[in-house]
């Protein structure tokens, strides 16, 4: 199971105070304790390149489905194509997803040695598409509970990060599915064709709170990753 960090040394408020803003808060740091903190209360950190750091819940919150997930035709033959491991190669996935040449990339250093800290103490992880014995692309998050939060995705082939998301929802696919929440931040274009839907963020919230008390998947609730 993951080990707990102390606690956080800061309080963020409720998540209403945004109002019809994205941004709840600004500052703090990115210990862990401070970062599961953050997704506990339906929030997540990002940098701003010319601020401090800011802490986001959207008001329209982005969110795979689990519990009745149907694929589409494209996604069920992308996903036929590689084969779904997970924390086989963490670091090659996170850095893969902070490369500076991807369009809006926002995952710099200090992000990179937050998640890893995290991903030490079990509480983020990867998925991955290998196709053979090359790594065709994959995604990284946070499991707590029956919460998922996805944080990025990248892919090196065609169909790759497809694959990793649509092995991430079957990981997610057990008794406890229908209060999994699977959070992927913002509906994209790109996401949406991969099932995601948008849904107000109090009621994102809501069912944080429930999924919390939920138990990890078996993917994610084994010790922590070694090496």
């Amino acid at each position: 199971m993951p080990i707990e960090p102390p606690p956080s040394v800061w309080d963020f408020p409720p998540v209403g105070v945004a109002g019809a803003g994205d941004v709840v808060a600004a500052g703090a740091d990115l210990e862990p304790g401070t970062v599961l903190a953050a997704y506990r209360r339906g929030l997540f950190p990002m940098p701003d390149c010319h601020g401090p750091l800011l802490w986001w819940s959207p008001v329209e919150r982005g969110v795979i489905e689990v519990d009745g997930f149907k694929p589409s035709r494209s996604l069920r033959r992308a996903r036929e194509k590689f084969e779904i491991r997970v924390n086989t190669a963490f670091d090659r996935v996170i850095r893969a997803c902070a490369d500076p040449k991807r369009p809006g990339s926002w995952i710099d250093a200090d992000i990179i040695a937050a998640y890893t800290k995290l991903h030490e103490l079990g509480w983020v992880h990867s998925v991955e598409a290998w196709d053979g014995d090359e790594l065709a692309g994959g995604l990284y998050g946070v499991a707590i509970g029956g919460l998922f939060a996805g944080e990025s995705m990248f892919h090196h082939k065609t169909d790759g990060s497809k694959a990793a998301v649509a092995g991430l929802v079957e990981l997610l696919s057990d008794k406890y599915a229908i209060e999994r929440v699977l959070d992927i931040q913002w509906v994209t274009s790109h996401l949406a064709t991969l099932g995601a839907v948008a849904i107000p963020r109090e009621q994102y919230v809501r069912r944080v709170n429930r999924a919390l008390a939920f138990p990890l998947p078996a993917a994610f609730s084994g010790p922590p990753p070694r090496g």
